[in-house]
């Protein structure tokens, strides 16, 4: 899930808290910013210097200049957490994908009833929205109907001027419940592929795990170990190459094929390999590499010619 950073008016003392009303005000004020201009707003705020458009050379200058000027019309279909399934049957297979238990276009056209005792919800059109049901007897109806309620009156679009996202239609789908028998959790496996070629990925660990933020641990394609930190710390042990990494590098090549730029997602559960999600634009372009020089090396594998 992407950070959000609250916004604050001019002049406000930072002690006080801010109105809902206010943050509503400033949140909608945002939205009238053409899309140029709240990139170079925000780029400044988060980075300290201006965003370079006319000649981007970093990996977060050229992840907003593909905000603006990339507009395949595949992006839309492969950001859309139900149309991509097409695309990954197609491209590597059926098997690879989480089964798919409905997608509805509101909240309460979901039969419960007809679900199993454990699933997993999601919007179609964001990256936050996520709701894990370990028990369905535990579901608080009202809640849940306010979580996505509320998710889908959300278009990600506006947060970081994602363009992929904004004509994507936000319904719920529900996807089977996946348990890995190692007990830890699902790892996230993200690769990095460039005009089809993985050049790194990363493995997201302690997701979920009380008391511990998530931790990324970033590798080259012949997975050693890249000295850097973007967004998050590094795993107090650094994990291990999973069984079957050469064919989910396959995987995210077939997937990837074609497009400038893609980030795409698998998960090795039980030895199976499985499709997560297709996003173009890591981290919104707009979280630092420590130390920098990363950001210029990713920026080198981006063609935007």
């Amino acid at each position: 899930m992407r950070a959000r950073r609250e916004s604050r008016g001019a002049g406000l003392d930072p002690n006080r808290s801010v109105s809902k009303g206010t943050k509503k005000f400033i949140k909608n004020a945002l939205r009238l910013l053409p899309d140029k201009t709240y990139l170079k707003l925000r780029y400044r705020a988060v980075f300290k210097k201006p965003l370079n458009l006319k000649d981007p050379k970093t990996y977060n200058e050229k992840l907003n200049w593909m905000k603006l000027y990339d507009r395949d019309p595949r992006y839309n279909l492969l950001v859309d957490k139900y149309e991509v399934r097409a695309w990954v049957a197609e491209h590597i297979g059926q098997e690879h994908l989480i089964p798919c238990l409905g997608v509805w276009d509101r909240f309460d056209d979901i039969d419960f009833d007809k679900l199993p005792e454990q699933f997993v919800l999601k919007g179609t059109h964001d990256s936050g929205s996520v709701y894990i049901c370990r028990d369905k007897s535990k579901i608080d109806r009202a809640a849940l109907k306010k979580h996505f309620d509320a998710a889908l009156r959300d278009n990600q679009y506006f947060g970081g001027r994602e363009w992929a996202y904004k004509a994507v239609k936000g319904r719920i789908v529900a996807e089977e419940f996946m348990i890995d028998d190692s007990g830890v959790g699902l790892k996230d496996y993200k690769f990095f592929c460039f005009d089809g070629e993985v050049k790194a990925m990363f493995i997201a660990t302690d997701r979920g795990v009380e008391g511990e933020d998530v931790k990324f641990d970033f590798f080259d394609k012949e997975f050693n170990h890249l000295p850097f930190r973007h967004g998050h710390e590094n795993a107090k042990v650094t994990p291990k190459k999973p069984e079957g990494y050469e064919e989910m590098v396959a995987l995210a090549e077939k997937l990837s094929a074609g497009l400038r730029h893609a980030r795409v997602d698998l998960y090795n559960i039980n030895g199976k390999i499985y499709f997560g999600e297709i996003t173009f634009y890591h981290h919104c372009g707009f979280v630092p590499f420590e130390p920098q020089e990363w950001d210029d090396i990713f920026g080198s594998w981006i063609n935007l010619t």
